[in-house]
């Protein structure tokens, strides 16, 4: 009997939160096992034995380990989810440069204002609106005429970008100015098999 795909993350985390959102949409079966941040589990020896940086989230796909959310994503859709990762050279391209944005300045913009808000991060509030509303902006002005991120179909890009943008009222930076990317959130959060990251006090109050 094939072994489990296991998801091991956290709920508040949108890296992990990617990794579980694809696999879901992708129809990938998946464990989810959460990892106890608040207590420090991700720094005690049996995780830091599957990831040694210490960070959600991991997988672990029988004898595979994986960590980093975007190379998790690029691992299960070439394994299990093809469609989902472009075989056309320039498409594969464009996927690979929003893997980078969300890698870049969604997770030192939308990301890091939420992690002030929501975890108290000792980081600049105005440096990350900075970035936020210069990500946003590019993201909203690549949309127009869009429904998805790159080609015609969902990718992985869509999986990497949604779950920070998506959340970035929780850190306090509006998505109203940005129709367009509005209208990505719900292509993606319509999609058969979508899962929702919970929202934190910050986002209910934004």
């Amino acid at each position: 009997m094939p072994q489990t795909l296991r998801v091991h993350g956290f709920p508040l985390s949108g890296h992990s939160h990617r990794v579980e959102l694809f696999a879901s949409l992708a129809g990938i079966a998946h464990e989810v096992v959460t990892v106890d941040l608040a207590a420090g589990e991700h720094k005690q020896p049996p995780f830091l034995a599957l990831n040694p940086a210490g960070q959600v989230p991991v997988i672990e796909d029988g004898d595979t380990v994986i960590s980093d959310s975007n190379a998790i994503l690029v691992y299960l859709a070439r394994k299990y989810a093809p469609s989902w990762l472009p075989s056309d050279p320039v498409q594969e391209a464009e996927v690979q440069k929003f893997l980078t944005l969300a890698a870049g300045e969604i997770a030192f913009g939308p990301a890091a204002a939420r992690l002030i808000t929501v975890f108290n991060a000792p980081l600049d509030a105005d440096f990350c609106a900075t970035v936020a509303a210069r990500v946003l902006g590019k993201i909203d002005a690549h949309m127009e005429g869009r429904s998805f991120l790159v080609g015609d179909a969902p990718t992985i890009a869509d999986a990497a970008v949604y779950s920070y943008v998506a959340h970035a009222p929780e850190g306090g930076i509006s998505l109203e100015p940005y129709p367009n990317v509005r209208a990505l959130l719900a292509n993606i959060e319509g999609l058969k098999g979508f899962k929702p990251m919970p929202v934190t006090k910050a986002g209910l109050a934004a």
